[in-house]
Order: C-alpha cells, then sequence, then structure tokens
C-alpha cells in the first residue's frame, strides 16, 4: 500500500535560508523524505496563499530528496491564522472532498508544522475520522540534525497494550457498578449489561427497558443515571415517575408543568418533571400506561427538546435524556391502538429485555448474597445462613414449585423476613421452613383454579355448604351441568327441553318444566334463584 502524507507548510521551521546551509538544518516536511525507513509515495503539502515563495522553495527541495515522490499542494486563504473557526472550516472542506481509499493507502498527518491553531485543527479531524490515518510528528535529530527523527502515533488507542488494559480496567467497573457489584452468572444478562455500559456512556438517546414486574429496571435506570454523573455526562437529577400514577389534566400537568389558572384548582406556577430532569435524566416507568395525548407531547420533546406546558402558548426547552420501562408488549399496544407508532419508533433505538429470576436463575445464589450485604449495612450487624439452612433454602428455590412471582422483589422481601427473624445473626433451618411454606402460601393464591375446582366452588356457594358436603360426587357433577343450562336459559321450559330432549322426543313424560322444577327443589333451588345469580 502506497504512503501518503498531508502536511502544513511550516513558516519558520521550513524556512531555513535560501542558501546551500539549509541542507544542513532541520526542516520538518523535508526532513519526513529523508527517512531511510519511511518511504513515502504521496506528499500533499498545505499552505497558505501568502506563502507561494515558500512553499515552492520547499516543494523543490523535497523533489531533490525524493525525486520518486508524487508531491501536490493545497493552498488555503483564511484571514487569520490563529482563528479557530476559519481554519478548521478551509481545513473541514480539505478533507471532505479529497478522495480517501483507506483501503488502498495509508495516510499519516503530520502535525509538527503550522500554527498550533492548525495543528489543533488536523488533530481533531484525524481523531474524527475526516482523515482516515494516523498522526506523525517529527523532531530535529543530535547526530543527523537535518534528517531528523520520525515518530508515528495511532490514534485506535486499542493499540497500545497499557491504554486498552485501562479502558478494559474502567470499562470493568462500569459493568460491576450497573450490576450493584453482583457477581452474576447469566451470559445474556452479562452480556445485556456490558453493552448498557457502553451505551450509557457513549449516547445521550433514550433507553427503552422491558420485562415483567420486578426485575430491576428501575434500579438499573439508577445505576446508568449514577454512571453516567460519575463520568460527567449529565450535570442534572434524576426524575422518575410511574406512568400508572398519571391521569387526564394531573398527567400533562405532571409531565410538562402548568401556568397559573391553566385550570381550577391552578393556584401557581408548576415546573414539571421534564423540566425538572434537565440537564439529567428522566425515567417514566410504565411508559406504556401514558395516554395518547401525552405520548404525541413526550415525542416532540425528546425529538426537539421543547414543549409546551399546559395551559401555556409559549414553548419550554428541557434537555433531557429518556429512559422508559415497561413490562407490556407495546408492539401490541400499537396495534390495540393503545400506543403511539412513532413514539415507539424513536424510543426503540436501544432496547433491553430484562429476565426474570426464573429465566436467569444461575443469579438467585450471587443476588441472595448481595441482599444479605445490604441488610448486614442496614442493620448494622451480619447476618448469614448455617450450612443446612442455606441448602434447604437454595433447593426450594430452585425446584418448579418456586415461581418467584414478583421476581426480585420476592427475594428481597424473603432475604429481609428471614433476615429480622434470625437470633444472634444466624438463619437456622425453622425460619427457612416457614419462609418456604409462606412463599408457597403466597405463590399458590395467584393461581387459577382448575375447572373442576372453579365449578366446585360456584355450586358450593349456590346450594350452601350444607347440601354440598350431603352430595355425592355424582350429584355434584350432575346438578353442575344442570345449573349451567339453566343460567343459558330465558326461561323454565326452555331448560327442560334440552335437558330432557331425548325423552321428550319419545313423549314418555312431556312437562319438562314440572320435572325441573323437582329437581331443582331436592337441592332447595328453584329457576329463579339461578337467574338472580346472573343479575
Amino acid at each position: 500500500m502506497d504512503n501518503i502524507v498531508i502536511g502544513m507548510l511550516g513558516q519558520k521551521l521550513d524556512h531555513q535560508g535560501l542558501g546551500k546551509r539549509r541542507w544542513q538544518r532541520w526542516r520538518p516536511n523535508v526532513a519526513i523524505l529523508m527517512q531511510n525507513d519511511f518511504k513515502v509515495d504521496h506528499f500533499i503539502l498545505i499552505h497558505h496563499e501568502d506563502e507561494e515563495e515558500l512553499a515552492d522553495l520547499t516543494v523543490r527541495d523535497m523533489h531533490e530528496v525524493s525525486p520518486n515522490t508524487r508531491i501536490t499542494t493545497h493552498v488555503v486563504d483564511y484571514e487569520n491564522p490563529w482563528d479557530f473557526e476559519q481554519v478548521y472550516a478551509q481545513l473541514h472542506d480539505f478533507s471532505r472532498f479529497y478522495p480517501f481509499y483507506p483501503e488502498q493507502a495509508n495516510y499519516y498527518v503530520h502535525i509538527t508544522t503550522g500554527t498550533h491553531v492548525a495543528q489543533i485543527c488536523l488533530y481533531l479531524l484525524t481523531e474524527a475520522n475526516y482523515v482516515p490515518g494516523k498522526l506523525l510528528q517529527t523532531r530535529a535529530g543530535k547526530e543527523k540534525r537535518a534528517e531528523g527523527r520520525v515518530q508515528i502515533i495511532d490514534l485506535d488507542l486499542s493499540c497500545y497494550d497499557l491504554i486498552a488494559s485501562r479502558f478494559a480496567h474502567e470499562s470493568r467497573e462500569g459493568v460491576a457498578y450497573l450490576k450493584s457489584g453482583i457477581e452474576t452468572r447469566n451470559e445474556a444478562f452479562n452480556s445485556l449489561i456490558s453493552q448498557v455500559e457502553k451505551v450509557s456512556i457513549r449516547s445521550a438517546e433514550p433507553i427503552l427497558l422491558t420485562g415483567p414486574t420486578g426485575v430491576g429496571k428501575s434500579r438499573l435506570a439508577k445505576r446508568i443515571f449514577e454512571l453516567k454523573k460519575q463520568r460527567g455526562q449529565v450535570s442534572g437529577n434524576l426524575v422518575e415517575v410511574n406512568c400508572a400514577t398519571l391521569r387526564g389534566d394531573n398527567a400533562m400537568s405532571a409531565l410538562f408543568g402548568h401556568i397559573k389558572g391553566s385550570y381550577t384548582g391552578a393556584a401557581s406556577e408548576r415546573m414539571g418533571l421534564l423540566r425538572e430532569a434537565d440537564k439529567g435524566l428522566l425515567f417514566l416507568d410504565e411508559i406504556g400506561e401514558l395516554g395518547v395525548d401525552e405520548q404525541a407531547m413526550l415525542l416532540r420533546a425528546i425529538e426537539e427538546k421543547t414543549f409546551m406546558p399546559f395551559g401555556s402558548d409559549k414553548e419550554t426547552h428541557s434537555d433531557f435524556q429518556l429512559i422508559a420501562g415497561t413490562n407490556r408488549n407495546l408492539f401490541e399496544c400499537v396495534k390495540k391502538g393503545e400506543f403511539r407508532e412513532d413514539l415507539l419508533a424513536r424510543i426503540n433505538l436501544w432496547t433491553y429485555e430484562m429476565l426474570s429470576l426464573k429465566n436467569r436463575i444461575e443469579d438467585l445464589e450471587p443476588n441472595i448474597n448481595h441482599e444479605l450485604e445490604v441488610f448486614t449495612r442496614k442493620a448494622g450487624h451480619k447476618v448469614s445462613f448455617n450450612k443446612g439452612a442455606r441448602e434447604q433454602y437454595l433447593k426450594f428455590a430452585h425446584c418448579d414449585a418456586a415461581l418467584w412471582r414478583a421476581n426480585f422483589r420476592d427475594l428481597n422481601s424473603s432475604i429481609i423476613r428471614m433476615a429480622t427473624l434470625a437470633s444472634g445473626g444466624r438463619i437456622n433451618e425453622a425460619i427457612v421452613a416457614q419462609e418456604i411454606k409462606r412463599l408457597s402460601y403466597d405463590w399458590q393464591s395467584y393461581q387459577p383454579l382448575s375447572q373442576e375446582d372453579s365449578s366446585k366452588e360456584q355450586l358450593e356457594e349456590i346450594v350452601g355448604d350444607e347440601v354440598f358436603e350431603q352430595m355425592d360426587l355424582f350429584d355434584q357433577l350432575q346438578l353442575t351441568e344442570v345449573v349451567k343450562v339453566c343460567k343459558k336459559s330465558r326461561s323454565l321450559a326452555e331448560a327442560g327441553r334440552i335437558l330432557f330432549h331425548v325423552s321428550r322426543e319419545a313423549k314418555t313424560n312431556a312437562n319438562d318444566s314440572h320435572r325441573l322444577r323437582l329437581y331443582l327443589k331436592k337441592f332447595g333451588l328453584s329457576f329463579k334463584d339461578l337467574q338472580r345469580d346472573i343479575e
């Protein structure tokens, strides 16, 4: 690959007189072409239009030193070489329109010559990859002064072992911070947090955290804010709100603020959560509960950083980063017309699905240790399991009966209860057994009844406890079906025709209503009683 150098003409360093003695002096741009171990195929010399004479002399000398090197010039004409805006604009234009081919050539930007302003501009353009190359720095030599020395600086810092290791260490610290120091084992979760750490530092775009209740969306949002604060990414506050608590005019007022007198009861001006989050971070938990009108205003606030307080005709500005949380499927909400598609498209840039505790069960034990450490710090004394109790609790926690419905909230509550009851700071088998019984009861209470159990409960409620206890299983099953038919029928006669349709056709007994009335009476029921149950 060809080596192409881009350099500024040095008004002082490259100007070493017109006589032969100039060849004994160090001239940075000429010296580059005198290096035996650095072959230059093309040299682009940038100079100001007022430096034409010096540029011509320098180019001639460069040709003499390296006749095989192609040398071209680029002329700039800014009025003030110390005006950063003027210099940067012209060098930026050069970098934009010059045809770079990094797959075919190596590019080097010489930053030793030119004004300090020009050197800074060339560095910034290279660092931003407008010039896809490396930096080149030169200095005079001690023995061979005219040739000097050349140093190549690669701005890809991963090339430097020490710097790369410091970045890696800093990244590991950030990841550990986002995980609250918990040594999690689930690969999917660890990969998610690793990417969140990068995005938190490098981006101010919206982040969407999804997943069931209790998986840690709110805690992660707080850790993201604290990490950004540590790294100087935000200077404002963390403002958080659960959108399920916002309804009607209160939602508009809470989010966007209001002016005095904007509605009945608005006795004073209200700033609103968006303005409170200026230069900081806004966490909207359960964003799927937000009304469509608020969604429209939020979209504009995210994109333009401006919005109208409720009742005002003047725009307000707030530069905040949004983190949204939800346990709902927002794509389904869009289909139902409950969530704006354009808002979802805007906040769906960085989306992370938080796994339930059941789906990352290998992280349960590290989180138990974390919860015990948190309790210890708050209580001021150490609390731990004895060996048997820990094994007993872990065995239960991993079994199919352990539903962990509220995820890490269930675990947090469970550890707090056991640690509080632990005499002498030791959780024993008896405490664990009591806790297992409680968790099992709580989770069982959420389980839907089977169809059979549900029917039995309904029948018992209809006939009463005493009658139900005297009924055989045969009578229970038969009466359950009769009750269903009666509830669906508009009259006793219609119910009778459905229930006795075979014997009716045989004409053995045509009085269906009478037969049904007598059957229900046997259990203390009437057709009217069953109809009242429907009402």
